[in-house]
């Protein structure tokens, strides 16, 4: 069932804000405030032949189910399903959808591990993949084939912020018969409706914003087809890439201050670019809130704040590129205090990440030049530290690099 405004599920002013808090509650007397982890592998029976709602906890858990409920309500859809991890959750999409024979379009800039999935896993299945340039509407539309079967999207991309129009290619998608998923990692649902924008599927990686605190690792598949979920739900069933109790528990409390996360890293992000943007060691800052960045108007009509009318949000994280190359990336990467150098986003706390090393290593050269991925370039993960604290921290550390290290030659491909 391709969603539509008209839709049993079409919005009707579900405020995240609002919900989020209330998650797992309990509403009869004595129950408790907070959702309870169901540690169990399997679940008593009655009887034989007696078919309670949770049988053995790699099909289902009330722990689980309670976390799938709050996201599938945040789309206004049927409960989600949880994985393990986001690449489980991705790899259960994948063999749902797919068999020997189809063809992916998938989005040139997106997570190194689903690249590492497409290119060096599933064509050993019979399934070929084409990474396209998902911003140019036009070269999507070209690149599907007859045996299409799937469009999967990043938006904004990762690392560099790039911005597809979901609307746009969703039409594209529906036209040839394909289904659209899109990566709402960066964004989630408190910031981005893919659903309501007409795609199938939101896929997430719930170890970054949706859990928040960088403690329980997880992966989420959101979608309004009652058919696709129950296909995916049995492929879930068949690989054991369920979510443990516990880690959903973690990323239920996370959810509970999603919103409130997101609009305070949102604004110190935007706060953080435009300072970048104007700073002389810096060759270039990706961040579709800057008005420099050629994608503003498009996610100023994509990303939203919250339900009630606020200006959009354009999510907690964003990247920039040294003027040097990875030498002065490297030097800058190693000198910060406050910002934490790991392979990571989502977090409480600001962290730093070098792509090109860390978590698309295993994407191609070629491939990570054709989408911005320059040597130089640094992802930053803005936490709740004061706008000002970060930036000091940024300030102080390019001081501290080797002016040498600014004078190598700027590693970028696509420049402006």
């Amino acid at each position: 069932m391709r969603p539509t405004l008209d839709s049993p599920f079409a919005r009707n002013n579900v405020d995240p804000a609002v919900l989020c808090p209330g998650i797992g509650q309990g509403k009869h007397d004595g129950e408790p405030l907070t959702v309870s982890i169901a540690q169990s592998t399997t679940f008593y029976r009655e009887g034989v032949g007696s078919n309670p709602q949770h049988q053995y906890s790699r099909v289902s858990n009330p722990t689980v189910a309670t976390l799938e409920d709050a996201l599938g309500q945040l789309e206004l859809a049927p409960p989600a399903l949880c994985f393990s991890t986001g690449l489980a959750a991705e790899t259960a999409l994948f063999l749902a959808v797919l068999r020997a024979g189809d063809h992916v379009l998938c989005g040139r800039s997106v997570y190194g591990g689903t690249v590492r999935l497409l290119r060096e896993v599933l064509p050993d299945l019979g399934i070929d993949t084409t990474f396209v340039d998902t911003t140019n509407v036009d070269a999507v539309r070209e690149a599907v084939r007859p045996n299409t079967k799937l469009l999967f999207i990043e938006t904004p991309s990762n690392p560099v912020l790039e911005v597809s129009d979901i609307r746009a290619i969703a039409e594209i998608a529906r036209y040839s018969g394909a289904l659209l998923a899109v990566d709402n990692t960066f964004q989630t649902a408190a910031l981005q409706q893919p659903l309501d924008l007409g795609a199938d599927i939101s896929v997430y990686s719930t170890t970054k914003f949706i859990d928040g605190h960088s403690v329980a690792l997880g992966g989420a598949l959101v979608s309004r087809d009652p058919a696709l979920l129950e296909r995916i739900r049995f492929v879930r069933k068949c690989t054991g890439a369920i979510q443990t109790p516990f880690n959903a528990w973690a990323t239920i409390n996370g959810l509970k201050t999603l919103p409130l996360r997101l609009s305070s890293q949102s604004k110190t992000a935007a706060a953080i670019a435009s300072w970048l943007d104007g700073h002389p060691t810096i060759a270039r800052v990706h961040y579709p809130g800057l008005h420099t960045d050629g994608a503003h108007a498009l996610a100023e009509r994509q990303h939203t704040g919250t339900h009630t009318g606020l200006e959009p949000c354009h999510g907690a994280v964003l990247s920039f590129e040294l003027r040097g190359g990875l030498g002065a990336a490297r030097a800058l990467a190693e000198r910060l205090d406050l910002c934490s150098l790991v392979e990571h986003v989502g977090s409480v706390q600001t962290l730093v990440t070098h792509s090109a090393t860390m978590t698309h290593a295993d994407v191609p050269a070629e491939q990570r030049r054709d989408c911005g991925i320059a040597d130089g370039l640094l992802r930053l993960s803005v936490g709740l530290e004061p706008a000002g604290a970060i930036i000091a921290d940024l300030e102080r550390a390019l001081g501290l690099v080797p002016a040498e290290d600014f004078h190598e030659e700027v590693s970028a491909c696509n420049p402006a």
